[in-house]
């Protein structure tokens, strides 16, 4: 299960400045900050780290997952805050019937995404916390019983 990303910047302000507007539609705020580094998420809970680096970084692609309206809000506000379009909202039905989703680059060359898996209208509701939800337990599976294993009789030898 997933904690957290981290992706390294050479621009932080600008960096922190896009993902603050181009993640608030999906929930996301400044929830840690300190100098050349911040953590986005739920307050006291950031799942998404921006730092500073003075090397080239590396592109990377990071997807989060909310409801329909959520991903064409992402869209709009991240081209607001100087991403490049990489994929308007729509479905990617290549993926599966019901993947839709939409991708920015950011001002970094990152990929990111945000997808919804479930049909038009569908129950699930949007990720805006981000905690994984608890699973259900496995079913149990009933077994036979065990034997008790049979213990070889002890026999004492007499002289």
């Amino acid at each position: 299960m997933l904690d957290h990303i981290s992706l390294r910047v050479q621009d932080f302000s600008r960096a922190l400045a896009f993902y603050k507007s181009a993640l608030a539609p999906i929930g996301y705020q400044v929830a840690m900050e300190y100098p050349g580094g911040a953590g986005l998420g739920e307050p006291g809970k950031p799942d998404l780290w921006i730092s500073l680096t003075d090397k080239p970084p590396h592109p990377t692609h990071v997807a989060f997952r909310t409801d329909r309206g959520r991903v064409d809000a992402f869209h709009a506000a991240a081209l607001a805050a100087g991403g490049t379009d990489n994929g308007p909202p729509g479905l990617r039905a290549d993926y599966h019937p019901h993947y839709y989703a939409a991708f920015i680059l950011d001002p970094e060359g990152n990929n990111i995404e945000v997808v919804c898996h479930e049909p038009p209208g569908g129950s699930r509701k949007a990720a805006t916390s981000r905690a994984a939800s608890p699973r259900r337990p496995a079913k149990k599976v009933k077994r036979p019983a065990r034997k008790p294993a049979k213990r070889a009789a002890k026999t004492k030898k007499r002289r």
